[in-house]
């Protein structure tokens, strides 16, 4: 998922996009990597994982764990290990899911991790500006993240909820990327979650 708003983004950027590897978790690797980068203009954190989905009834603190540890954890320790390289200009944008302000059965884990996230976007963008902080919340986007259904599974799944979804389809990467190139260009955007659902949001 990352990798594809990530190559979206550059398509439209005046130069070219370089990729490396750090686990997001390791925040002596994560230092590191921003020491190596040297400045950073724009931040855009988009770790995610599966973990914490299914019916409360059926999660394990394992998995309760690992919900945090996946998303919540990564994104802020990726933030803090980046404060020093960002300058003053710059931008940080979370890329939360639309889970948060959603009531669906067997989501409210998922719902309380991204929601924790967004909730912490105002105040980063009071206590670090000048640089701007800001999510953006995706809601059910056709990428790699729902491999995990099976071919079959995943595709009756997202024609289901295409026919849902007031705009008549589901998202696509650059429905993301250009959400969050909007936040990023615009400086007089922060504190701010922008939800990106197809309309999501407005079904009962």
């Amino acid at each position: 998922m990352s990798s594809r708003y990530h190559k979206q983004l550059g398509d439209q950027a005046s130069g070219p996009v370089r990729g490396q590897v750090v686990d997001a978790r390791d925040t002596g690797a994560t230092r590191a990597l921003f020491e190596r980068l040297g400045t950073v203009d724009h931040l855009i954190i988009t770790v995610t994982g599966r973990s914490g989905a299914g019916p409360l009834s059926s999660l394990t603190s394992e998995t309760l764990t690992g919900a945090v540890q996946n998303k919540l954890v990564p994104h802020l320790l990726t933030a803090q290990a980046a404060l020093g390289a960002l300058s003053p200009g710059g931008s940080i944008t979370f890329v939360t899911a639309a889970s948060a302000g959603a009531a669906l059965p067997g989501i409210a884990v998922l719902a309380a991790v991204n929601g924790a996230l967004e909730a912490v976007v105002p105040g980063l963008a009071v206590e670090l500006a000048p640089i701007r902080v800001n999510a953006v919340s995706p809601g059910v986007i056709d990428t790699d993240w729902w491999s995990e259904l099976g071919d079959e599974a995943r595709a009756t799944f997202l024609e289901g909820a295409a026919a849902s979804l007031p705009v008549g389809r589901v998202g696509r990467p650059e429905d993301v990327a250009a959400t969050i190139e909007y936040v990023v260009r615009n400086s007089f955007v922060t504190g701010t979650v922008l939800t990106v659902d197809g309309g999501g949001r407005l079904k009962a």
